[in-house]
């Protein structure tokens, strides 16, 4: 078992004050949107080893290099090969996220493979994958968190868009009253994404007026324009579901579906993948061709997952995939360690109080890597998120 040291990701959007509060050290006045936990080659945890030549810092995707069954179990290794399938993360979100949308893992597959046969650099800023892989994510509220999740009603995001009394929305809402569902969805996504860019800055603007002037359910979307003036992924955002998640509810977004994180903090686990199609919010490359072909349009409920209560005090938020699973523990002072031990290389991620996990003491915010097969019992006062691969 490993105490993890984790890197901080300063990406514009995230809170200055989020991260440090739970960490409980002072902010620095930058963003800190993201810590990584895991074995991603972007930024990967750092451990400590004990070697014939003493103590030894080391990347965790150097450990799992160099034993990966030892690590991950033979099992894991079989289905995923030799690396850790799921990424486990703080998410700090002081300002929406871009819009965006994942491809299935046929999709991925195919994706990466053209583009490798057409030879575009894998940093090239208008290469759409990164990897092979698909990246189904589930993300938990640790305190109040707004997001936007699935398609709506196209009649009711037609209504929210007539209630603004833009003109130039006009022909966006005649659309999205005047076809089937999904015909509705797509043209008028197409349309947004393909308009005139000066046009579309005018548009944005009248919107993003109005929706201030109105407030309410048109506040979140005056919100995002305020961040993002004259970007057409405002206008793509009132088509979705806005969600309001209270802490220990989470959202599982599954491939096809568009969302966009507007703010809060929470525990975000992911299959370890780059694979991101953007669809607004953000001055980077947008693929529409590819997007249309990867988003699901359909009108669907957010579902949101509340934990499942499992045996030895897990709760568990069940997902449709095998990459990863996580589970919630809240341990009281005094009452019997409870047996963590599994098959499967596991994360560990104290969010409140004080915990111990093998002889590793944990506070808010500090994590701990346990390879598979190692026993390991957690005891204490707070609260502990168990990351690992589906059984």
């Amino acid at each position: 078992m490993d105490r993890l040291s984790n890197t901080v990701r300063p990406y514009a959007w995230g809170s200055t004050t989020a991260i440090p509060a739970l960490l409980g050290i002072a902010p620095t006045g930058e963003p800190q949107a993201e810590m990584w936990m895991g074995a991603h080659p972007g930024a990967p945890s750092r451990i400590t080893r004990t070697t014939a030549s003493g103590e030894t810092e080391l990347a965790l995707t150097e450990a799992i290099e160099a034993d990966p069954e030892g690590e991950l179990g033979a099992a894991t290794v079989a289905r995923f090969g030799p690396r850790l399938p799921f990424l486990l993360k703080l998410l700090a979100a002081g300002a929406p996220l871009s819009l965006q949308v994942h491809p299935n893992l046929d999709q991925a597959r195919e994706g990466y493979a053209d583009e490798e046969a057409r030879g575009v650099p894998i940093d090239a800023p208008h290469r759409t994958y990164k990897d092979a892989n698909h990246k189904p994510e589930l993300i938990c509220a640790l305190t109040p968190f707004d997001g936007l999740c699935g398609f709506r009603r196209p009649t009711e995001a037609a209504d929210a868009m007539e209630a603004l009394g833009v003109d130039s929305l006009k022909p966006y809402v005649d659309l999205l009253r005047a076809h089937p569902e999904e015909a509705a969805l797509r043209e008028v996504l197409t349309a947004i994404l393909t308009a005139d860019p000066a046009e579309m800055a005018d548009t944005v603007a009248e919107a993003a007026a109005a929706a201030e002037r109105l407030g309410g359910a048109h506040a979140p979307y005056a919100r995002i324009a305020h961040n993002y003036p004259g970007d057409p992924g405002v206008l793509a955002a009132m088509l979705l579901n806005y969600v309001q998640l209270q802490p220990g509810e989470a959202l599982f977004l599954g491939a096809g579906v568009p969302h966009a994180y507007l703010d809060g903090l929470g525990v975000e686990i992911m299959a370890n993948s780059d694979n991101v199609l953007r669809c607004g919010l953000t001055p980077k490359h947008i693929d529409v061709p590819e997007l249309l072909r990867i988003v699901r349009f359909e009108a669907t409920e957010p579902g949101v997952l509340r934990p499942e209560a499992a045996p030895s005090g897990e709760e568990r938020y069940e997902t449709p995939v095998d990459e990863f699973t996580l589970s919630r523990y809240t341990l009281a002072s005094g009452a019997a360690p409870t047996d963590l031990t599994a098959p499967t290389p596991q994360i560990l991620l104290c969010t409140a109080g004080s915990v111990t996990v093998g002889e590793l003491a944990l506070g808010p915010g500090e994590s701990a890597y346990v390879p598979a097969g190692e026993t390991v019992e957690a005891a204490g006062s707070g609260t502990l998120f168990r990351a690992t691969v589906a059984a």
